[in-house]
């Protein structure tokens, strides 16, 4: 027969030791809760560009990389790549636009991709980075799901581009703008 004091020391430590594993869980979720979750409130600053649809931004001791939802400007920094048609363009416009500004991050379903970078729309002045490089026509529509909230819009805002031949799609030769 098991000895009643015994049979509590064992319940009292497995208590003690589940207790301790779930606080050494919690305190490692909360240390990187920042970068999973992205900033509070979403705004962030904008630190570095690296092409035209992604950037390098910061907050609090924070520093990632942010993919701009929506869109896919052309090519500049692939080596496996040529620089694309328009892509210097691009880039040089998010720079201007961008580079050391605040801005608000929003996110849609999925917040990273397979390389581990923030997926975001990015709103500047109150206005969407994302649509002005499809309305000025410096990047296509580029939807890839779950991520396409806005998906509807930005495909009007490209078409409109397009029919005025703006950017992209008045520079480079093809039916595509490529």
């Amino acid at each position: 027969m098991l000895n009643p004091r015994r049979g509590s020391a064992v319940l009292v430590a497995a208590l003690a030791a589940t207790s301790l594993g779930g606080w050494r869980l919690g305190t490692a979720r909360s240390s990187t809760a920042g970068r999973g979750d992205g900033p509070p409130g979403g705004v962030v600053r904008v630190t570095g560009v690296v092409d035209g649809d992604t950037v390098d931004v910061t907050w609090a001791v924070h520093r990632e990389r942010v993919r701009l939802l929506g869109v896919d400007t052309p090519e500049t920094v692939d080596p496996r790549r040529p620089v694309g048609c328009y892509g210097e363009e691009a880039s040089a416009f998010t720079h201007r636009r961008l580079q050391g500004r605040t801005v608000r991050l929003t996110f849609d379903r999925l917040r990273r991709d397979r390389y581990g970078r923030l997926l975001a729309y990015v709103a500047v002045d109150g206005h969407s980075f994302n649509d002005e490089l499809l309305t000025g026509g410096y990047a296509r529509l580029l939807v890839i799901p779950p991520n396409g909230s806005h998906g509807r819009v930005m495909l009007d805002e490209e078409l409109a581009a397009r029919a005025a031949r703006r950017g992209l799609w008045g520079a480079c030769p093809g039916r595509d703008g490529r």
